[in-house]
């Protein structure tokens, strides 16, 4: 018979060893799922994936059930890869966006998708499309991107996206609206 997460939880926590190794069997693939999709590199993502699950395993002791198992789980993984985003300045330049009241915003990239006037049919034969729709979601800011791939990618309701994040259903939506406004206008030279 096939143990619960609740049941895995609770046996974890008293220190069964097999029972989070059935955890981290059940969520492996979607954390690195998600990983992949976020650092867009399998070695980093990789990196992200241990990240996830070292820090799964430190702070399953404190576990109060207030959430999902998944839900907490997909938090931690959406933190671990928002910090890296953060950390890794080789992989991005960054800017402080300035909002209409002078304060300071969120950071986010301020990496380009490469258009040099070349027509779409040079661009797709020298460039595989793939790597052009990655290049621009890459350019997104680090949230917009997460929020991004959790839907579309992962199939996350804007729900369940705001519980993994820890924010209202409206940043969510707010979030995707400019993550797609971003991407149409990255890619519009592609499809013009």
């Amino acid at each position: 018979m096939k143990l619960s997460d609740t049941d895995l939880i609770i046996q974890a926590q008293k220190g069964d060893q097999s029972a989070f190794e059935e955890l981290v069997y059940r969520y492996d693939r979607n954390v690195l799922s998600v990983a992949m999709k976020y650092a867009n590199d399998e070695d980093d993502a990789k990196d992200l994936y241990q990240e996830v699950f070292i820090r799964v395993y430190r702070g399953l002791k404190n576990f109060r059930f207030q959430s999902e198992f998944s839900t907490w789980l997909f938090r931690i993984t959406t933190n671990v890869c928002l910090t890296y985003k953060s950390r890794s300045k080789e992989h991005l330049r960054v800017s402080i966006n300035k909002n209409m009241d002078g304060e300071e915003s969120e950071l986010s990239t301020t990496e380009e998708l490469i258009y040099d006037g070349s027509s779409p049919e040079e661009i797709s034969s020298e460039t595989d499309l793939g790597e052009i729709v990655n290049a621009a979601v890459e350019s997104l800011s680090p949230k917009q991107k997460m929020t991004f791939i959790l839907k579309h990618y992962e199939g996350y309701k804007i729900r369940e996206i705001a519980e993994i994040l820890n924010c209202k259903e409206g940043t969510v939506k707010k979030y995707l609206f400019d993550a797609v406004k971003n991407l149409r206008k990255k890619l519009s030279p592609v499809y013009a």
